[in-house]
């Protein structure tokens, strides 16, 4: 009877640590092919919305599926910043607006909150641009997991939003000239489970 009872307490013990891994929180790596951080900005005051989006991003995403939580970070390389147009491109990278020689990365990090229907619904987070650290709520608009064709791996996928002031990160030009300093983010993740 004693063995019985022990080998049952070794077969519980093994099936609930089995179990305990198998819930664990999954590290995510960004994949910067199908990661874009991209914005709308103002253009004289209204006269039309220019967008931009940085071509280049790396970074980690751990998430927790059974509790529903996770962290977010992202390097972005601000020298790959892309209107469509490569001479604002330039004076986009200069002293004028994001002095990339001074502040060549912008990075975000942050915690997944809240849930609905088992999926994330928000990142709360800290956005670091231009030397300059402030926080920065996403809403996530559509979160995602599939099976990866290609890799077999697991590759998760958000569309995420939220609004930033750029003159409180230091880059209020045209402001003089009647520039909204008010940008919209859109962001498009993805990230395959390593």
């Amino acid at each position: 009877m004693k063995l019985f009872s022990r080998a049952v307490l070794i077969a519980t013990t093994t099936a609930l640590t089995a179990g305990a891994s198998f819930a664990a929180p999954a590290t995510y790596k960004v994949d910067s092919a199908h990661t874009y951080p991209s914005f709308e900005a103002d253009h004289f005051g209204g006269v039309s919305v220019w967008r931009g989006k940085i071509n280049s991003t790396s970074g980690t995403v751990v998430y927790d599926k059974e509790a529903g939580t996770g962290t977010v970070d992202v390097q972005m390389d601000m020298a790959t910043i892309d209107f469509g147009n490569e001479k604002l491109n330039g004076h986009a990278s200069s002293p004028d607006m994001f002095d990339v020689q001074k502040f060549p990365h912008a990075t975000y990090s942050g915690k997944l909150v809240g849930t609905k229907n088992g999926d994330p619904t928000q990142i709360d987070g800290n956005l670091t641009l231009h030397g300059v650290t402030k926080p920065v709520t996403l809403k996530i608009n559509s979160f995602k997991c599939i099976t990866d064709r290609m890799s077999k791996k697991e590759r998760c996928g958000a569309d995420a939003s939220g609004t930033i002031n750029r003159e409180d990160f230091g880059v209020s030009f045209g402001k003089s000239m009647g520039f909204n300093q008010e940008v919209k983010l859109q962001i498009q993740i993805e990230a395959l489970r390593q």
